[in-house]
């Protein structure tokens, strides 16, 4: 997860006088919703290169007709979860399927660890135990997240990072990329996902794009020059920012179509307030994210969603799993700890009913006689007044009218 620096935008437009004279206020915020506290994701500006949102009230989550063109499906997406990134991650694979009643998570997730280069050059002891996951079933799925930098969560400062990722673009690492592609192919991983230098439109990491976007740029391209170098390697590599503008918008940050095989996004329930629709409809959100991969020709992926700044939200795990079974990802993976998961985190019992009922075979825990299966909860209605209207650029909310609703 993510730490962001984070202002709170707030405009009072006054004018128009109603049938009666009535003064008309209303509370306007760049479109991204409403403000936000410390430590939440910032509110979003406009991307230069996307068409405004159209002047209409919010609505659920469009479908892809709304959209000019679809993502590349994946013909069979794969579920899986992050579970902890050493050898316990593999173990805990196991018992959240028998957790589901038997369902086959087939996409496995883990982080190479940032601290020293030697760590990113894939270990072999980190490697083995998710070398013998992957090889038990040729249809798994092994998905491994890749700094790219050292001291990557050292909160360097920005003249820093500009730095390292100017001898980044110059190939100063590639050696240590060249390392880890031979390494994952010995273990017989060369078909692996690699998520590189994710969420790098954020301030958390070194491998943050924001100090010099041309420079990251030039420096993935380096990695991924380097890594297809070497023999035996079929790697994908997916270009996953986190949702929304962030930092810098990320669009600035894509390195090309010829060194990008899938276009992620991590995407967490946050900040609070804001609804799933308006997820969707933010700046740099959920359906920018889907058009850009459309237009590239680019299959999608969540390597992280989950539950956050609204606590055990039902309506954002049914949406975020429809979201999903609509667009066919390559592959999802819930970080399944608190405060973002559903069957290693117990804050969140009635979200975990829902990604159950979706995900599992429909085997339940054993039940008295008589008593019927429990429904996930719905989730409450929202007044129209409170939510998100598009105005161009901007969400309007009529505020002024809550004591005509009251």
């Amino acid at each position: 997860m993510r730490s962001h620096r984070r202002q709170r935008i707030r405009a009072v437009l006054c004018g128009g006088v109603l049938a009666a004279g009535l003064l008309a206020s209303c509370t306007v915020l760049p479109n991204g919703g409403p403000g936000t506290e410390p430590g939440e994701r910032p509110l979003r500006s406009p991307q230069p290169s996307a068409s405004p949102a159209p002047s209409r009230p919010a609505s659920p989550a469009p479908s892809p007709s709304a959209s000019p063109s679809a993502p590349v499906a994946a013909a069979d997406p794969a579920v899986g979860a992050f579970l902890g990134s050493g050898p316990e991650g593999v173990r805990r694979i196991r018992g959240m399927e028998r957790w589901l009643g038997g369902t086959r998570l087939r996409a496995g997730h883990t982080y190479l660890p940032g601290r020293l280069w030697s760590d990113i050059e894939g270990p072999p002891r980190f490697l083995e135990p998710w070398a013998r996951w992957r090889h038990a079933d040729p249809k798994r799925l092994l998905v491994l997240n890749v700094p790219m930098a050292a001291r990557n969560e050292a909160g360097l400062s920005d003249a820093r990072v500009r730095a390292l990722l100017r001898e980044g673009a110059a190939g100063r690492f590639d050696g240590h990329y060249r390392k880890l592609a031979e390494r994952l192919v010995r273990q017989r991983l060369g078909d692996t996902v690699l998520v590189l230098g994710w969420e790098m439109n954020g301030t958390t990491y070194t491998h943050r794009c924001g100090p010099d976007p041309e420079a990251w740029k030039a420096y993935w391209r380096h990695i991924v020059t380097a890594m297809r170098a070497v023999d035996g390697q079929r790697f994908r590599f997916d270009f996953a920012p986190s949702r929304g503008r962030d930092a810098i918008p990320w669009p600035r940050c894509y390195p090309g179509d010829d060194v990008v095989d899938v276009l992620g996004m991590d995407a967490y329930d946050q900040p609070r307030g804001m609804r799933f629709e308006e997820q969707v409809r933010e700046p740099y959100g959920l359906q920018a994210h889907v058009d850009f991969a459309a237009r590239h020709r680019k299959p999608v992926s969540y390597p992280e969603w989950g539950l956050f700044r609204n606590g055990d939200n039902t309506e954002y795990t049914r949406r975020m799993l429809e979201w999903m079974d609509r667009y066919k990802p390559l592959y999802q993976t819930i970080s399944d700890y608190c405060p973002h998961g559903v069957w290693r985190c117990s804050r969140n019992p009635a979200s975990a009913a829902v990604y159950r009922a979706a995900l599992g075979t429909g085997t339940q825990p054993p039940r008295q006689s008589g008593q019927s299966r429990p429904a996930p909860p719905a989730a409450t209605p929202r007044p129209w007044w409170s939510r998100c209207w598009g105005l161009g650029d901007y969400c309007v909310r009529l505020d002024w009218l809550r004591a005509l609703g009251g």
